[in-house]
């Protein structure tokens, strides 16, 4: 049992621990879940299915060198404003193109 001045211990008398904990030192440590699925048929591969699942923080991930998401625009703000400047950047160059004589603005 717990008591307001003290900090649970990270494993119950008999030895298990909380869901906190676990998940906890999941997150620390990471977790990697592979595995592959087949459907054959008379020896023919119809289907292939290859799954890879990590489980980590972000820190962790960072860490091993995974942060595909701060590169995707549906997930990162400043890959979307990033995504933005450079269409910004190609529609002004058509632009230039397709009118030669007109002055081109420098963006703020």
């Amino acid at each position: 049992m717990t008591t307001p001045g003290r900090l649970p211990d990270p494993y119950a008398r008999d030895g298990s621990a909380n869901l906190a904990d676990i998940l906890e030192r999941v997150l620390d440590k990471g977790i990697v879940i592979a595995g592959d699925i087949r459907i054959n048929l008379l020896d023919i591969e119809l289907l292939t299915v290859k799954l890879r699942l990590i489980v980590a923080s972000v820190d962790k991930a960072k860490e091993m060198g995974i942060d595909w998401w701060e590169e995707d625009p549906a997930l990162s703000s400043r890959a979307r404003r990033n995504e933005l400047a450079r269409e910004n950047a190609e529609l002004r160059e058509r632009l230039a193109q397709l009118e030669p004589g007109r002055v081109q603005e420098e963006a703020p």
